[in-house]
């Protein structure tokens, strides 16, 4: 088997792979996958947050949007040189990408501002991959990024453009689309993905899996996330995924996207061994490592280098 890049995937066409017998989409996807990438390798990154807390935003899976009580408290920017530990702790626990988020709804010019393209600059001369989630951008600020030394920016579509608007309000879908293209334009690698477990349907799941795969170039990062219901917010109270839906959509990622890293983000905690180890035949090679994702809970160093081992996997050396 040969996969062909395509960024022209039809609806039908993800719904028919999405809904495949599993046994045979975890086949296809391992196909693929086998393909582009070596099947027992897995990227570690650490996720960082910067500044917390406060944001204006109201999306309604997050524990840090100022429109709810969920107890996190807002905390300033943080010194780079507190970043720049933390980088070197990931580094020497096997991190090769280090990604930093602030809890803002756009990037303002300023001293904040530069204090981030210190900190940028300092996680690059580590020789790490160095990744960024600060909400919108303008064009200068993207090129500033790069200049500094980014190598990837995240911006999640989070979900399909027909259920976003139940998820937020305080922007809408063309928002995050522009912010991906000046992040494309600035040369800088795009790392987006979305969130399952939101309340959405398989279709929705669909239609987010579409918008993925028809950016050109694909994504070289993208994260599948599990919703981590946070007191105080909309989805405190939302059902549980099955994990299988997980595994559904990282299969089906991983056929449209071949090239692609498909990272199995956050709610990792909540599944069992068998699960991650599913994730991983559908194509997931990479995972955040750390015992936090922002504000969310997540295994440990430690904990995730016992699992690689019991699988017989290994994570990358560099990047």
């Amino acid at each position: 088997m040969t996969a062909r890049i395509r960024y022209d995937w039809t609806r039908d066409e993800i719904r028919h792979i999405y809904r495949l017998p599993l046994p045979e989409l975890i086949f296809q996807a391992q196909l693929v996958h086998r393909e582009f990438h070596r099947p027992d390798e897995v990227q570690l990154c650490r996720l960082l947050s910067i500044k917390t807390g406060g944001c204006p935003e109201d999306c309604a899976y997050c524990s840090q949007s100022a429109h709810y009580q969920t107890g996190v408290a807002r905390e300033a920017l943080l010194d780079p040189s507190h970043v720049l530990v933390a980088a070197r702790r990931a580094k020497a626990e096997g991190a090769t990408r280090f990604c930093m988020g602030a809890a803002w709804r756009q990037v303002s010019d300023g001293k904040d501002f530069e204090r981030v393209l210190e900190m940028v600059r300092g996680v690059a001369a580590l020789e790490m991959e160095v990744c960024c989630t600060l909400g919108m951008l303008s064009q200068s600020q993207a090129e500033r990024l790069k200049e500094a030394g980014l190598t990837a920016y995240n911006h999640n579509l989070d979900t399909s453009p027909e259920f976003y608007g139940q998820i937020i309000t305080t922007r809408v879908y063309q928002d995050r689309l522009g912010t991906i293209e000046k992040v494309r334009k600035a040369g800088i690698s795009v790392c987006c993905g979305g969130i399952l477990g939101m309340g959405e349907s398989d279709e929705d799941r669909i239609g987010l899996l579409k918008q993925l795969s028809r950016l050109d170039p694909h994504p070289e990062s993208v994260p599948i996330n599990m919703l981590v219901p946070n007191p105080g917010t909309p989805l405190a109270n939302a059902e549980e995924l099955d994990p299988l839906v997980l595994v559904r959509a990282i299969a089906t990622a991983r056929i449209l996207m071949p090239r692609s890293r498909v990272r199995l983000a956050a709610g990792r905690r909540g599944l069992s061994p068998e699960a991650v180890a599913l994730c991983f035949l559908a194509g997931a090679n990479s995972i955040f490592t750390g015992e936090k994702l922002l504000t969310t809970p997540n295994p440990g160093a430690g904990a995730d280098h016992h699992m690689l081992e019991a699988f017989g996997m290994k994570a990358i050396v560099r990047a």
